[in-house]
């Protein structure tokens, strides 16, 4: 997984090209406990291939388990529901197949495996809107 900060590096750049790329900290209160990566991609105009995709999502390992992975998952879904930044007909992510962790939350959240694995191994699922 890379870091962060490579993260913002890479969303910068991508921002650059035309990009839509949506970054946020998660914070608890007034603490910063993890961060999470989207963008959002029109489809070129074709709604059946529009999406949100959730590149990076990471809670600090001091705060996992308390439920804050599961809170940014529901609050990006929001954002796509809203179409804040254009109407998508589905929310994508991936994950490591071993991370069963992930699975379980996507999973309880309404991501379904599509079937597809991404060159680097994980595996994709997505949630309809």
């Amino acid at each position: 997984m890379s870091s962060n900060q490579h993260t913002l590096a890479e969303a910068y750049l991508a921002s650059k090209e035309g990009q839509v790329i949506l970054t946020y900290a998660i914070y608890k209160d007034e603490r910063m406990v993890g961060f999470i990566m989207m963008d959002y991609d029109d489809g070129d105009g074709d709604f059946q291939s529009s999406n949100y995709g959730v590149f990076k999502m990471m809670i600090d390992r001091r705060y996992q388990g308390n439920g804050y992975g599961k809170e940014a998952m529901i609050k990006a879904i929001q954002l796509a529901e809203s179409a804040a930044h254009g109407k998508a007909r589905i929310v994508e992510i991936t994950y490591q197949s071993e991370n069963t962790v992930a699975k379980q939350l996507y999973a309880s959240l309404g991501f379904v495996e599509t079937g597809q694995i991404h060159p680097s191994g994980e595996v994709y699922a997505q949630l309809v809107l």
